[in-house]
């Protein structure tokens, strides 16, 4: 039985610490000037704090166009609102895959005003025939995302995808995507198949980590993954956690401005004319 081809990793780089919302200090991963994208990635920011001053102004109301954000909570809590009336919390394990589509206006604000908060935003790109679609949510309770245990001292939270017969509960058929929140004992690994055609990058944000040849790959290092059929992660001589992402490109033109992403300057001048004109 022929070996799976392992995927190397074509880049590593780390994040920028900046700020967004309300003055929310964060760490910008994919959509700095290095990175501005990856198709269909368009952003991943990781957020952690115990500092409350460093969060809690939260990110009051916004709009978006075009893409969908993924919020993924490690640990605190985070109230959403927007104005098509719907409302909820995220706790932590939780996970809210929003689809803005033609458009939605929201606000995402912490609750608590002590302890820690943490977890990642990740932004998905809609093809042109979605981004004009009706808003909508699929969020999960921690309860409600699946663990695989692939190997003994393997634990891999499914968020979308497969591991095994492990299915996540996001679907998304134009990308595609796979989620996963992978935990590695000392010395233990993981390899996990990902579609030839998929872009797919891996963050570690807790530990030390091996991956395709790179021997030492610390916190906050981000891996873009070059062609082949599947990843291979190893842990260091302590316990890592990590992010493995992938989904389909979908090999369109990108026009985005701040909350926009469409496909071409004129739509996004229609985003801001519709935005201003409440008909979001």
């Amino acid at each position: 039985m022929n070996q799976p081809a392992l995927r190397p990793v074509a880049r590593r780089l780390r994040g920028m610490a900046t700020s967004d919302g309300a003055g929310v200090r964060l760490t910008r991963v994919i959509g700095t000037p290095q990175l501005p994208d990856l198709d269909p990635f368009l952003m991943l920011d990781e957020f952690g704090s115990d500092k409350p001053g460093d969060y809690i102004a939260g990110f009051p109301s916004h709009p978006h166009r075009g893409f969908e954000t993924v919020t993924y909570m490690l640990d605190g809590r985070m109230r959403h609102k927007d104005n098509h009336g719907n409302e909820g919390l995220l706790t932590p394990g939780s996970v809210q895959w929003m689809t803005a589509g033609r458009g939605i206006v929201h606000s995402e604000m912490p609750e608590q005003e002590e302890g820690l908060m943490r977890g990642f935003q990740l932004w998905v790109n809609l093809p042109a025939k979605d981004k004009m679609t009706a808003p909508q949510y699929q969020e999960f309770s921690a309860d409600r995302i699946p663990e695989a245990y692939p190997a003994d001292g393997v634990r891999v939270k499914v968020i979308a995808g497969r591991v095994g017969d492990v299915v996540g509960p996001v679907s998304q058929p134009a990308t595609d995507p796979t989620y996963l929140d992978i935990a590695l004992e000392p010395d233990k690994h993981f390899e996990h198949a990902v579609p030839s055609g998929h872009n797919a990058f891996a963050y570690v944000y807790q530990g030390v980590a091996s991956v395709a040849g790179e021997d030492v790959v610390p916190k906050g290092d981000l891996l873009v993954f070059g062609s082949g059929e599947a990843v291979r992660i190893t842990a260091g001589g302590v316990p890592v956690r990590l992010i493995l992402v992938a989904g389909r490109p979908l090999n369109e033109p990108v026009a985005r401005h701040g909350p926009f992403v469409m496909n071409t300057r004129a739509e996004i001048m229609q985003a801001f004319a519709d935005y201003n004109e409440g008909k979001f």
